[in-house]
């Protein structure tokens, strides 16, 4: 609890720090938001020019770029300092953690507020908002509760993701370079029914980078399309736990690889 309280009290302080310039704070929003602007006119295109996509109707379809991106935007707010630390770990500034008597991890995660992190809430709970809104779904106690369990199912896989980049980091510091390509797979790839790609971009998409757990599976099990997605539906609807299984895992090996973390210099 004492850690707790001394992270909520540095969140605070960080996100006073960014309300000193107020222009700058608004910016950054803004710059989250507007880096979304990919997702708000795929949702757009979507609803007045098709009908559906993929055997999904549009309302159903609109329900996979609305979970990622609610997804995405929890990730980069409270787990997203993990991206991009190679420039981190490239400026020595990794060291000066391991001295201090705090978890290396929540160091990262605490250096500063995420800004832009707002903008993409704000886009995110928007675009569930309308695709709540246009779903024929009835949404039941447990369908709401699924959605939620997949939200944070899919906020911990990406981390787990990068978490896994910034492992790699702390041995070979250009693999951060590695979360660009990352994070252009997620974007680019995120928001569609993945039965709409050629079957190995599919199966690589699934087994290989599992992006189809963050948002297309869960999606799915919620619309009745469970049975079309190429895997057993028991996998499709366990997303949620494989999350929170690839999230304990990556942690694990961040542990390992700062045992072996050697310096910048090797």
């Amino acid at each position: 609890m004492r850690t707790v309280r001394l992270a909520w009290r540095i969140t605070r302080l960080n996100f006073r720090a960014q309300l000193e310039y107020r222009s700058e704070f608004l910016m950054m929003v803004a710059i989250g938001a507007v880096w979304q602007v990919s997702v708000i006119v795929f949702a757009t295109v979507l609803l007045t020019r098709f009908t559906g996509m993929g055997g999904w109707d549009s309302s159903d379809v609109l329900l996979i770029p609305a979970t990622r991106m609610l997804a995405h935007g929890l990730f980069v707010l409270f787990l997203g300092r993990v991206h991009g630390i190679g420039y981190f770990i490239q400026e020595g500034r990794i060291d000066t953690c391991l001295v201090r008597p705090m978890p290396v991890h929540l160091q990262v995660q605490l250096r500063a507020f995420p800004t832009n992190a707002l903008g993409d809430l704000t886009v995110a709970v928007g675009l569930m908002a309308g695709a709540l809104g246009r779903s024929g779904l009835d949404w039941t106690a447990p369908r709401v509760s699924y959605l939620v369990v997949a939200v944070l199912g899919g906020m911990l896989l990406e981390a787990a993701l990068f978490t896994v980049v910034a492992s790699a980091a702390l041995r070979f510091p250009a693999a951060d370079y590695w979360g660009s390509w990352l994070e252009e797979l997620l974007g680019t790839f995120g928001s569609y029914p993945l039965n709409v790609l050629p079957k190995a971009v599919g199966g690589f998409l699934t087994y290989g980078l599992p992006l189809a757990f963050v948002a297309y599976f869960p999606a799915a099990v919620l619309t009745g399309h469970g049975e079309g997605t190429g895997v057993p539906h028991w996998l499709a609807a366990t997303s949620p736990l494989l999350g929170l299984l690839a999230y304990v895992g990556s942690r694990l090996l961040w542990r390992w690889s700062l045992r072996h973390y050697t310096g910048v210099n090797g």
